[in-house]
């Protein structure tokens, strides 16, 4: 299984992203092909200009007798319509065009985002949150442009080149070769720029995202920072992120300046092919001077083309770069999946069994534990005790499948967890932890992710259970009270009080409290252990226990540490042993 970090590194050539983004037209074909039919009308009026020059001073010069006022008025009425259509086609183009970009933005983010809420806890454990939020906001936005653009420019530009080269070569082709004897060489120099110009294009998108995980953890961590009086530290770190941005576009545009001074170069050989042949051929009568007008008329249409493809040169490589860093994405490896022929769990008992589990972290391969087997039965309630780094968090998060086990098996009721869709799963623990996170809205909002669909009454009793009643009516707006981000304006106890409420609300057999207590002062521990005791009941319940006072009427206690469970008994029995779970119990009364 391919590691995630190589992901967000991977680098992709053009024609792959080209193929892996082609199948997003495929819903608005229908709209592309009128799009592309309407660069079709806008380049045949283009091009018929020259065409009605040629013909006006050929007439002219040969025959000025049959150059009436009624043949340049129907002339003149001729490229009035055109016009017209080619005003039509490009509002369509403009407008519609536009649009279609943004549906194919709106799915691409979509698609990002429904695969970003698949993806395991080991992804989020390597990628910086900073850089997601510009995969999925920044790098998207120029794919409206892109994917407008892309088929549109170079749809135009094939038209004309070939119009231009059959016209041109039906006036004089041995000049038209002459002229296009620099196009080759043109595209060879134009390919290797834009290579530098794509990983110059890719440094930066890099850079935005560094620079914006940055200031996210900067202020996110601001009470720290003003804690400590670290701000010059925090501005310092900034500059230096922000002046490595400042050198990389300064580069950017280095590469951009040296690509469209060559492409003006070329674009200044053409016209001295035009210049030299042109003139030689009409000295040795080889092209009539009214062809050398349209001749030159045309060069300069091929060349306006091919200024406008050197313009949207940078367009493309910034959609190129945002295709790339969106397939890192979709590309990263979805490792906790629904296996085939998974059941839903339907009314769980909660017996839990751990059979000779191993795990360790795929990243780093650190070993957490080996050969682990706990049988913890339905509706007991369990705590795990431990020196920090011993896996009680993590055999925790096995229970879930935030992470798959190494090997060995996790049952719940007799049936491996594997077996089980993750939504059934899922539904049916309930998880309160240490560090609770509430999102930016209402109390009621948050209590309502417990269950989506619970009414008014039951999110009050929840909040009732929860010990969080009180609380809420004291606030001016109750239950629509803004919480803020992370639930800033609320006091710890507050916040977990409102993430039990949550769990009462999801009903489910299984309850992991995660050190729920221990960052709480002894007023806020003792109301949130009492709801946690209330939430308990009937349930099976696995508790990593901070403060061992909590848990001395719990079922059964496991000692965890690196070597695995080394005690295992009930508060009494545990004490009577004398081994470590009595000198941590006794460690604990001295600092109480």
């Amino acid at each position: 299984m391919e590691n995630q970090t190589e992901n967000i590194g991977r680098e992709y050539k053009t024609p792959y992203l080209l193929k892996r983004f082609v199948p997003y037209y495929r819903p608005y074909f229908g709209t592309l092909a009128k799009d592309l039919s309407c660069a079709a009308l806008t380049t045949v009026c283009e091009l018929t200009l020259p065409m009605i020059m040629r013909y006006i001073t050929n007439t002219g010069m040969t025959n000025l007798a049959s150059l009436t006022v009624s043949v340049i008025l129907k002339l003149a009425l001729l490229y009035f319509v055109l016009r017209i259509i080619d005003g039509v086609a490009n509002y369509y183009m403009a407008y519609i065009g536009h649009v279609m970009g943004v549906w194919i933005e709106t799915d691409m983010r979509r698609d990002a985002y429904d695969h970003l809420q698949h993806l395991s806890d080991q992804y989020y454990n390597n990628t910086k949150v900073g850089q997601i939020m510009g995969r999925i906001t920044n790098d998207l936005f120029d794919i409206t442009e892109f994917s407008h653009h892309c088929p549109e420019e170079f749809f135009i530009a094939g038209i004309k080149a070939l119009a231009a080269f059959i016209i041109l070569g039906r006036i004089s082709l041995s000049l038209t070769i002459i002229v296009f004897l620099t196009v080759p060489v043109m595209l060879v120099v134009c390919a290797k720029l834009n290579h530098w110009q794509r990983a110059a294009f890719r440094r930066q998108r890099h850079q935005i995202g560094e620079l914006n995980a940055r200031i996210e953890d900067s202020l996110l961590g601001q009470k720290v920072v003003k804690a400590f009086a670290n701000e010059q530290v925090e501005i310092d770190k900034f500059e230096v992120d922000n002046q490595k941005f400042l050198g990389i576009k300064e580069k950017t545009y280095k590469y951009m300046g040296i690509f469209q001074t060559s492409t003006r170069l070329f674009d200044g050989l053409m016209y001295l092919s035009v210049i030299l042949g042109g003139g030689l051929f009409l000295v040795y009568g080889k092209i009539h001077p009214a062809d050398l007008v349209a001749y030159v008329m045309y060069v300069s249409t091929l060349i306006a083309t091919i200024r406008r493809i050197v313009e949207f040169a940078e367009q493309f490589q910034r959609g190129m770069t945002g295709i790339e860093r969106f397939l890192q994405i979709m590309d990263a490896d979805i490792d906790i999946f629904n296996h085939d022929g998974a059941e839903e769990m339907v009314d769980p008992k909660g017996e839990i069994s751990f059979h000779d589990v191993s795990f360790e972290y795929q990243d780093d391969h650190t070993k957490v534990f080996e050969n682990l087997t706990v049988d913890i039965k339905p509706g007991e309630k369990v705590a795990l005790v431990g020196p920090s780094g011993s896996g009680k968090t993590t055999m925790c998060n096995l229970i879930p499948r935030f992470y798959d086990v190494t090997e060995g098996e996790i049952c719940i009721d007799g049936k491996d967890i594997r077996n089980y869709t993750l939504e059934s799963l899922r539904k049916n623990i309930g998880i309160v932890q240490q560090d609770v996170y509430l999102f930016s809205g209402t109390i009621k909002e948050n209590i309502l992710y417990g269950n989506p669909d619970a009414s008014m009454e039951e999110i009050k009793e929840a909040a009732r259970k929860a010990g969080a009643e009180e609380f809420i009516a004291s606030l001016k707006d109750g239950y629509d009270t803004y919480v803020g981000e992370r639930g800033v304006k609320l006091s710890g106890g507050q916040k977990q009080r409102i993430s039990i409420a949550r769990v009462f609300l999801k009903n489910p057999a299984i309850i992991i409290l995660d050190e729920a207590t221990s960052a709480l002062d002894n007023e806020s521990e003792f109301e949130v252990a009492k709801a946690m005791n209330i939430l308990a009941e009937g349930r099976t319940t696995i508790t990593v226990a901070h403060r061992l006072s909590t848990i001395r009427d719990y079922d059964r206690i496991f000692v965890l540490t690196e070597n695995g469970i080394e005690e295992e008994g009930n508060h009494e029995t545990l004490l009577a042993k004398d081994g470590i779970y009595a000198r941590f119990y006794r460690m604990a009364e001295r600092l109480m």
